[in-house]
């Protein structure tokens, strides 16, 4: 991939597939691989990985039903290749400091800011677009989120304003663990007796 271009398709096998490229679609497969309900409660790491893909291949490609069965695999990367913008990380393995659809709400006006524009309103915004600006967030109530997400994750000392943040705002920053649906209801059934 090109970086100075905005790919619309992606080539697998032998033939280029269109794909959906605006924001709201990319967050809709992060959303879906972060679904509890999406997967059996007793799934084994490969069935959850192979409903990741089928997923994220079904949302991205216009024609997924087009694209041969021996030609998945390859499809899957280059989705994901799309995902990550082509960037490689150093394959360790890192805390988790953030959640798109958690952190919504204090992720949206920092990229506005960025932006400078009400993205939500936009018909389309290229997801490559969207990632640029998100990468270019700086200071704000959402660097300082993730920020104290990563101290705590680190256990590093926080110091003194940051504790009095976290103890002012800990919905915002505890980071709430997916559960599906049939989880919840045994919970609520769990409480009901206690």
């Amino acid at each position: 991939m090109n970086a100075w271009e905005l790919p619309t398709s992606l080539h697998v096998g032998d033939t280029d597939y269109k794909i959906q490229t605006d924001f709201r679609v990319v967050l809709d497969i992060l959303e879906a691989m972060n679904d509890p309900d999406l997967f059996l409660p007793d799934a084994s790491e490969e069935e959850i990985a192979l409903v990741r893909s089928d997923t994220m291949v079904q949302i991205l490609y216009e024609d997924y039903q087009t694209i041969p069965p021996e030609d998945l695999a390859e499809a899957c990367e280059k989705a994901l290749d799309f995902i990550d913008m082509g960037m490689k990380d150093d394959g360790k393995k890192k805390p988790h400091t953030m959640d798109w659809q958690q952190d919504a709400q204090i992720i949206i006006p920092a990229i506005n800011r960025v932006q400078g524009c009400e993205i939500r309103a936009l018909p389309y915004l290229h997801w490559w677009t969207f990632l640029g600006a998100y990468m270019e967030i700086g200071d704000c109530l959402f660097s300082q989120v993730v920020n104290i997400r990563q101290k705590k994750a680190k256990h590093k000392k926080l110091e003194k304003w940051e504790k009095e943040f976290l103890n002012a705002n800990k919905d915002l920053i505890t980071l709430q663990k997916k559960i599906s649906v049939e989880q919840k209801k045994e919970m609520d059934n769990l409480e009901k007796w206690l």
